[in-house]
């Protein structure tokens, strides 16, 4: 029994000192991303007329401005297509008001009246890519809002040599209430400093982010179109490798992006956390198991109690506190420039042991339930759930 127990207090210790060894090269990364900002914000380039793609799904009280900003862009010609499947969508009205408001624009209403496979979203999306009149493209989720320089900057670095795909970091304004606070403290702290550890460790992301999708129309036939990935949950995710497995890069923009997140009760941020762990789970596996040595407090602590608060694993989770706060606010700070989530930042050690529970909880189970419906996740393929009684 005492070997046991001495053998998994070395494994907590030594998860914990790879933990900070992580922790610090996040906030190495951190830095060097925030210099190749700098680098490529005054790099000019050609400004060829882009088609941004809009798949719209009802309409929440900051929709209007989120997409507003899609329009006030300091871009030469572009056009905005959304795609909605009822007619009596209640984002409708709030588009018929941004042609009002910007006649100037070139924006239409698409209606994707065919459901192509299990992912609606998606499905809208190739067909708004058949009404796309020009071959630069870019999609974006409808809650996104952008600052004016946007567009100029991912289709720049679009044009860059061996680049077939740009995605954007994003940052997460909450509501009031705590679980929309640790929902913008786990993206702004957590996940963000993961891309960024991918990023360095795959030499590359091989994934793309739903908060922008900026690719070629040649790129996107090149893997068969929206049609190749209509049944998968992680739909940016499989663009994004679909794309890299041609010998393309995915480039991580200098823009960050904004994403009003809803006013989740705790029930609501929790079902919406194993969401996204089950979807990673299935969509990158090692990725997921890899999740182990970002636990920098829960393993510290566990350190502490296996060792019976010894006094060397008190100055571990002191060097862990230190490790995980100055990562969550340099990410937080210079990479998202969100001051709002650093007035937050004592939330971060009940959000990282949260975050250790949602990941056991995301080991199990396939049920998924996204958009109103219910799917089962098998291989990252949705599959519809039916109702008892209905056979094939």
């Amino acid at each position: 029994m005492l070997a046991f127990l001495h053998a998994v207090t070395v494994i907590a210790v030594a998860m914990s000192l790879a933990s900070i060894a992580y922790c610090v090269l996040c906030i190495w990364l951190a830095r060097q991303f925030r210099a190749h900002c700098h680098e490529t914000a005054s790099e000019s380039a050609t400004q060829p007329a882009v088609s941004i793609l809009k798949p719209i799904k009802g309409a929440d009280p900051d929709m209007y401005e989120a997409l507003r900003s899609h329009c006030v862009q300091n871009y030469s010609d572009y056009e905005i297509l959304f795609g909605i499947t009822d007619p009596d969508d209640a984002a409708a009205p709030l588009i018929e008001n941004l042609k009002q408001e910007f006649p100037e624009r070139t924006i239409h209403i698409v209606r994707c009246e065919k459901r192509l496979g299990a992912n609606g979203k998606v499905s809208s999306l190739a067909q708004l890519a058949k009404s796309a009149t020009y071959d630069f493209l870019v999609v974006s989720d409808s809650d996104i809002r952008v600052e004016s320089d946007y567009l100029h900057k991912v289709i720049s670095e679009l044009q860059s040599p061996g680049v077939g795909l740009v995605t954007c970091l994003y940052r997460g304004t909450a509501r009031g209430t705590i679980g929309s606070k640790l929902e913008a403290l786990g993206i702004s702290t957590d996940f963000v400093p993961g891309v960024l550890a991918a990023n360095f460790i795959e030499r590359g992301i091989r994934f793309g982010l739903g908060s922008t999708l900026a690719f070629r129309k040649r790129e996107l036939d090149a893997i068969g179109g929206f049609e190749a990935i209509v049944d998968y949950l992680g739909d940016d995710y499989e663009l994004g490798r679909c794309i890299a497995e041609k010998n393309l890069r995915v480039e991580l923009s200098s823009a960050v992006v904004e994403t009003h997140l809803p006013a989740y009760g705790f029930g609501g941020f929790f079902a919406h956390q194993l969401r996204w762990a089950r979807t990673i789970r299935a969509s990158r596996p090692l990725g997921y198991a890899g999740l182990l040595f970002t636990f920098t407090l829960p393993w510290a602590v566990a350190a502490l109690l296996l060792a019976q608060g010894a006094v060397s694993a008190w100055w571990l989770v002191a060097a862990a506190l230190l490790a995980r706060g100055t990562t969550a606010f340099v990410t937080a700070r210079r990479v998202l420039r969100d001051a709002q989530t650093v007035r937050w930042l004592w939330l971060v050690p009940l959000r990282d042991f949260l975050a250790v529970v949602i990941w056991l909880a995301g080991l199990f189970g396939t049920k998924i339930i996204w958009r109103g419906e219910s799917f089962i996740l098998e291989k990252g393929k949705l599959k519809p759930c039916r109702p008892p009684g209905v056979h094939d």
